[in-house]
């Protein structure tokens, strides 16, 4: 007789046959089990280390709520996994809960993180392209509500599209297949890898010949305990210059801080690795996708931007500011004079 728990199990086997588990055929073992939970201790360990070192005087955004909510539900499924494989057999609300449950928790994640990219991706660049111009440091309590109801309805629908069983439509090619715990491998995240790749190497082509010219004759200066750049200035442009020269230093401050991300994401699209959508949806990768949003915002919106020193802790990794002070062609001795004060390194 089959206890309540695994008949469940065996039904959501049987339903969701494109896992590649059939019905009779579950398993697992204590060494999948541990690599699984080890796996989520690390990338606890690494969700907890960046939301840490990032800037604490932070701009709050639907990305910044959306990366707090992402290490919660990490942290909630690392417990709930360690807590099933040290037990490995006990009833609770009466289910039966076994070390099969690892492996089924473990792809149920795998499901929702893989179908959060472009939802994510698409809320945090309206957010961005409508907030990017306020002067203000810190929302009213309308934006703040609207955040977190934007975060839990996120969830909330995901959730419900993949325990709804909406999913089964997801490419069974899309899973790893050998492994004893099959995972969902998620084309959202390659996708958008893709194109901001594809992007970053546009603008390079396009503003090669500045970037060689700025990255000769940039300075690292010390500005309010902080390393920065600093961009030398041209005297006499034309608006056309104004705006390559702005994509020029946002790719400089982007790369400056994420290269050895980008790197890893070209080797990773070069390789055609596979990486479980649990692991890829990260916050290390949702702060790379903030900085790349904020870069392209403030692109486009860059005839809206207020040059004021408390509306620019809108990244924790990078500072934009820099970009734009000073941005005029006219007086430039007297716009770079209060920056020439400061030490130089």
């Amino acid at each position: 007789m089959f206890t309540p728990s695994e008949k469940m199990a065996a039904i959501f086997c049987e339903n969701y046959s494109f896992l590649g588990l059939q019905h009779g055929h579950i398993y697992s073992s204590s060494e999948v089990n541990g690599a699984l939970v080890l796996i989520m201790l690390g990338k606890v360990i690494l969700n907890l280390y960046v939301l840490r070192v990032k800037k604490q005087t932070l701009r709050k955004s639907f990305l910044s709520c959306f990366c707090i909510s992402l290490a919660f539900f990490d942290l909630v499924l690392l417990v709930t996994m360690a807590f099933i494989s040290y037990f490995q057999n006990f009833m609770l609300w009466g289910i039966r809960f076994t070390e099969y449950h690892i492996c089924l928790l473990a792809q149920i994640t795998a499901l929702t993180y893989g179908i959060l990219h472009y939802p994510v991706f698409l809320v945090a660049g309206l957010d961005y392209y409508i907030t990017i111009t306020q002067t203000s440091k810190s929302p009213n309590r309308c934006w703040t509500l609207l955040y977190t109801f934007a975060v839990i309805f996120t969830w909330i629908l995901v959730l419900y599209y993949v325990l709804s069983g909406s999913f089964m439509g997801l490419d069974a090619k899309n899973h790893i297949s050998a492994s004893p715990c099959p995972l969902y491998i998620s084309s959202q995240s390659s996708w958008l890898s893709l194109g901001m790749l594809f992007i970053i190497c546009l603008v390079l082509v396009f503003c090669w010949s500045d970037i060689v010219h700025m990255v000769l004759s940039i300075t690292l200066i010390s500005f309010e305990r902080e390393t920065v750049f600093f961009f030398p200035y041209v005297s006499e442009c034309s608006p056309k210059d104004h705006t390559k020269h702005l994509l020029t230093r946002l790719l400089i401050c982007f790369m400056g801080t994420w290269a050895p991300f980008v790197f890893l994401q070209i080797l990773i699209v070069l390789l055609g690795a596979q990486i479980p959508a649990y692991i890829e949806m990260n916050v290390p990768w949702l702060y790379f996708v903030n900085s790349f949003l904020i870069a392209v915002t403030c692109w486009i919106r860059r005839q809206h931007i207020e040059l004021k020193e408390e509306s620019w802790d809108v990244d924790p990794f990078v500072s934009w500011k820099f970009c734009f002070v000073p941005f005029n062609c006219q007086d430039v001795k007297e716009t770079q004079k209060p920056v020439t004060e400061i030490v130089v390194y």
